[in-house]
C-alpha cells in the first residue's frame, strides 16, 4: 500500500492509498462539520443537507443520481455525525472519476427544489420517529444530551420535528456556504486508483470550494446528571457515562486499553461479570468516543427493570475494580484486540480511507500503522490504570434510563451516590 497527499491551493486536502491487488475503489468527501456547527435555530439541518445531497444537482435528477452510480454497479451514500459529514462511494476501478463527478456534483451544484426538500423532510420526520421508537438507540441520545445540556454537541443528529420542518432552501444554501470550505474538507480514495491522476479530477471537479476556514464550534462543557424516562417496555435500558479525553489527548490510547479490558468483548470485565456470572443480562459494552476537544466514555445495557439497581452497582464498582486492579494479562489482551482491529480495517479499502481521511482531519497527516501500533504497545498496566482513575476522578456521571419500574430510580440513585463519593 502506497499513501500519498496533496494539499491544494483551495486548501483541500487529497489522500490516497493504492491497493494495486483489488479491481475496486472506496472514495468519499469527509467534511469537518457535523452537528455541533448548527447554529440556534440549526437543529437538524447537518443531516437534512446530506439528505438533500442526493436529491437533484442542476446537471442530475434524484433519479439519475441513483442510477448513474448503480447501472456501473457501484454504491452511494453518506453519514452525518457531531463533528464530521461524509459521502462516499464505492465503484469499480474504471468509474472513479464518475463517482468523483458524482459527488463534486452533488456538494457543489445542489438544487434545493421545493418538492423534493418537502418530500425530505416528511421522510426524517419518518426517522425521528422510528428513532423514539427504538429504545436501545433513542437512550443515547438523551445520555449525550445529559452529559452535554444545552449546548450543540449534546444535540441529536436528526433534530426535532418542529425544527426540521422549519428549514427552507436559503437555510440550507446559508449552512452550506458557511461550513463547507476547502481547508475544512478532505478528499479520500483507496484501492485501485493513482494519486496523480485523483488530484488532477479532484482539483477540477472542487475548484468551486474554497477557503478560509469556516467558524470553529462552541466549545464543549461536559455536566452529566440524570435523565430517567418510564415507559411501557420489556426492558430497561441503561447507558452511563464519565466524561473522556480528546482525539490528541496523550493519554488516549491508555483509556482506549481501559475501556477495551473494562467492557470490549466476551473477555472483559462487565461482561463476564454482568452476564456470565450474574445473568442480569443479554448484552453489556463499554465505548470511548474522543472529539476534538473532550471525549464520552459510556456503557450500555438491557435488563429486566427489577435487576438495573444490582446491574448498575455492578458496573459501578468494576469501573473503580479496575482503575485498581487490572492486570498484565487483560492489559495484554486487549491491546492485542485493539491492534487486530486496526490491521484487519486495512485489508477493507472503505475502512482505509474513512481511517486515512480522519486521521487528515484531526492530526493533519496520515499516521503510519507502526506509529499507531508502538502507541497501543507503549500502554501499560499503571498508565491504563491511571486513565482509569483520571476517567472517575474527572467528571459527574451522566446516566439515561428508559423502562419499566421504581428500578430506573434506584439505578439512578446508585449513579448519583457514585457522583458524591467520587466528589
Amino acid at each position: 500500500m502506497s499513501v500519498d497527499v496533496t494539499t491544494l491551493p483551495s486548501g483541500l486536502t487529497v489522500v490516497t492509498d493504492s491497493m494495486p491487488h483489488l479491481e475496486t475503489a472506496s472514495l468519499g468527501v469527509w467534511v469537518g462539520a457535523g452537528s455541533r456547527d448548527e447554529l440556534p435555530g440549526e437543529h437538524g439541518i447537518s443531516h437534512l443537507l446530506e439528505h438533500m445531497a442526493f436529491k437533484g444537482t442542476k446537471r442530475r435528477s434524484a433519479r439519475q443520481i441513483a442510477e448513474e452510480i448503480e447501472a456501473v454497479g457501484g454504491d452511494l451514500n453518506a453519514a452525518t455525525s457531531i463533528e464530521t459529514t461524509t459521502y462516499y462511494a464505492r465503484v469499480l476501478k474504471a468509474d472513479v472519476p464518475l463517482a468523483l463527478d458524482v459527488l463534486s456534483d452533488i456538494l457543489a451544484n445542489p438544487a434545493f427544489d421545493a418538492e423534493e426538500l418537502s418530500r425530505e423532510k416528511n421522510v426524517i420526520v419518518q426517522e425521528i420517529g422510528a428513532s423514539e421508537d427504538t429504545p436501545d438507540d433513542i437512550v443515547f441520545d438523551h445520555l449525550q444530551t445529559t452529559a452535554f445540556p444545552n449546548q450543540p454537541v449534546g444535540r441529536s443528529v436528526l433534530g426535532t420535528r418542529a425544527s426540521v420542518c422549519s428549514f427552507d432552501a436559503d437555510s440550507l444554501r446559508t449552512y452550506l456556504a458557511r461550513n463547507y470550505r476547502a481547508p475544512d474538507m478532505v478528499v479520500a480514495a483507496t484501492g485501485a486508483v493513482d494519486h496523480q491522476t485523483v488530484v488532477g479530477q479532484v482539483e477540477d471537479m472542487f475548484a468551486s470550494f474554497g477557503g478560509p476556514a469556516g467558524p470553529m464550534p462552541q466549545p464543549a462543557k461536559y455536566a452529566g446528571g440524570t435523565f430517567v424516562e418510564t415507559r411501557d417496555l420489556e426492558q430497561a435500558h441503561l447507558a452511563f457515562a464519565l466524561e473522556g479525553v480528546p482525539q490528541r489527548d496523550p493519554s488516549l490510547f491508555s483509556l482506549q486499553v481501559f475501556t477495551s479490558a473494562l467492557g470490549g468483548g466476551m473477555s472483559s470485565r462487565l461482561f463476564q461479570e454482568v452476564r456470565e456470572i450474574r445473568g442480569l443480562c443479554y448484552t453489556i459494552s463499554a465505548f470511548h468516543m474522543p472529539y476534538s476537544d473532550t471525549g464520552l466514555f459510556g456503557l450500555y445495557s438491557g435488563t429486566d427493570a427489577k435487576d438495573a439497581p444490582e446491574l448498575m452497582q455492578v458496573v459501578i464498582d468494576e469501573i473503580a475494580r479496575a482503575a485498581a486492579t487490572l492486570d498484565e494479562v487483560e492489559i495484554a489482551r486487549s491491546k492485542a484486540q485493539m491492534k487486530a482491529g486496526l490491521l484487519m480495517a486495512l485489508e477493507s479499502s472503505s475502512a482505509r480511507a474513512e481511517q486515512i481521511a480522519r486521521q487528515i482531519m484531526v492530526h493533519g497527516r496520515v499516521i503510519p500503522t507502526s506509529e499507531l501500533t508502538a502507541k497501543i504497545d507503549a500502554v501499560t498496566v499503571e498508565s491504563a490504570r491511571a486513565a482509569g482513575r483520571a476517567l472517575i476522578a474527572r467528571s459527574r456521571p451522566a446516566i439515561a434510563a428508559l423502562g419499566p419500574g421504581k428500578g430506573l430510580e434506584r439505578a439512578a440513585a446508585i449513579v448519583e451516590n457514585f457522583a458524591r463519593q467520587a466528589a
